[in-house]
């Protein structure tokens, strides 16, 4: 029996120390596709949280803790993920998702549950439109569609722009719809406009009637493994006319899967790149720590992704800094009032409808190499 007593007092220290130590931890939540057509870009995103979590593993003199769950590029795997997030794991903040649909999903759970997110890459407006706990690190797509269609009018000269868009994807048609808006603004004409469902292989019905309306500028807003097929199969067709992308393409696959068909393939895409010109001293540290951590790797090179990741966390961070407090309603005050944040993707102020504002860039393939060559005002 007195064996027994011991042995109950030591499980119930044992247990004390734990739910103390379990209180103690500031407990951030990740939601990002692990798996599935978006993997490639929620990888990268994740790895860039994981090192800027490495960078700074405590905050108020607590530590923070993640916990990633894979959404698997699917809506209803996204709001379930969210939903274990907050009700299981008990998180204090929410980082994601890659993809505007899955960021759209995983909202209107944690709207109702009053916990603060902040997507890396979801550039649709509905992602943030309307709510109160759902903020953005990227630009959104009126303005980056509008960038591309500034670029296509002014740079490249493009005055007959067709456009194919993926019906299934929200990030497609809203910024296949903005682009064409500024594009006809500036005094372009629209050869037409062609649809497609994401997993569609075959896009030469497509191609071919662009190429006989003259089309002199084809824009995709896809996903860089769709749009690659498409390249090829432009080029197979004989088009001469110039292809332009979104931030989806900005990824290191992009050209293994193109090819040759991807040289001269211009995109959008976040002010960062490690190449880029004239960078700050936050891009400097983290193209430095990302490039030791990787070496040898296949990812050896950082992206736009990874940094977005990367500067997500220390966003989250930082507010709860600034708020002096793991309180999630006073975490959310403080990501509505961050102005002029300094982070790897450029200087962030946050606006009255939690979008961030920072230029876009532009990359593109040169030689079989992704080179960031611009920033862009987009004539709205």
């Amino acid at each position: 029996m007195k064996a027994l007593k011991v042995f109950s007092a030591v499980l119930l220290v044992f247990i004390l120390v734990g739910s103390a130590f379990a209180a103690d931890e500031i407990r951030i939540g990740v939601y990002e596709p692990m798996t599935g057509q978006n993997a490639f870009g929620g990888q990268l995103t994740v790895e860039g949280i994981k090192l800027a979590h490495e960078q700074a593993p405590e905050v108020l003199g607590r530590p923070v803790k993640l916990f990633i769950v894979d959404n698997k590029s699917d809506k209803v795997e996204a709001a379930n993920a969210v939903k274990r997030l907050i009700d299981k794991e008990k998180v204090v903040a929410i980082i994601g998702s890659y993809g505007s649909s899955l960021s759209m999903a995983g909202g209107e759970v944690a709207e109702k549950s009053g916990i603060p997110c902040i997507t890396d890459s979801a550039t649709n407006p509905l992602v943030t439109q309307g709510k109160k706990y759902y903020f953005r690190m990227c630009f959104i797509d009126p303005y980056q569609g509008a960038a591309a269609a500034t670029y296509a009018y002014n740079d490249l000269e493009a005055r007959n722009a067709a456009l194919l868009l993926d019906v299934a994807q929200d990030y497609s048609v809203g910024l296949g719809n903005f682009f064409k808006k500024a594009f006809v603004k500036m005094g372009g004409n629209i050869a037409g406009i062609y649809k497609y469902q994401s997993g569609d292989q075959d896009f030469t019905a497509q191609l071919t009637d662009a190429i006989s309306k003259g089309a002199d500028f084809l824009y995709i807003p896809s996903y860089f493994a769709e749009g690659a097929i498409i390249m090829k199969q432009a080029r197979e067709l004989g088009a001469d006319f110039y292809i332009m992308g979104g931030d989806a393409m900005d990824n290191p696959d992009l050209v293994k899967i193109g090819g040759d068909a991807a040289e001269g393939f211009s995109y959008t895409t976040f002010p960062y790149a490690p190449e880029m010109p004239d960078m700050t001293k936050e891009a400097e540290t983290f193209t430095k720590l990302w490039r030791d951590k990787y070496a040898g790797t296949d990812m050896s090179e950082p992206n736009a992704n990874s940094a977005l990741g990367y500067d997500c966390y220390m966003f989250v961070i930082d507010a709860i800094k600034r708020a002096n407090s793991a309180d999630p309603e006073k975490i959310t005050e403080a990501f509505a009032t961050a102005k002029d944040w300094p982070g790897v993707t450029g200087s962030t102020t946050i606006n009255e409808t939690h979008d961030a504002e920072k230029p876009v860039g532009i990359k593109v393939i040169v030689n079989g190499v992704q080179v960031y060559t611009a920033s862009v005002q987009p004539e709205m």
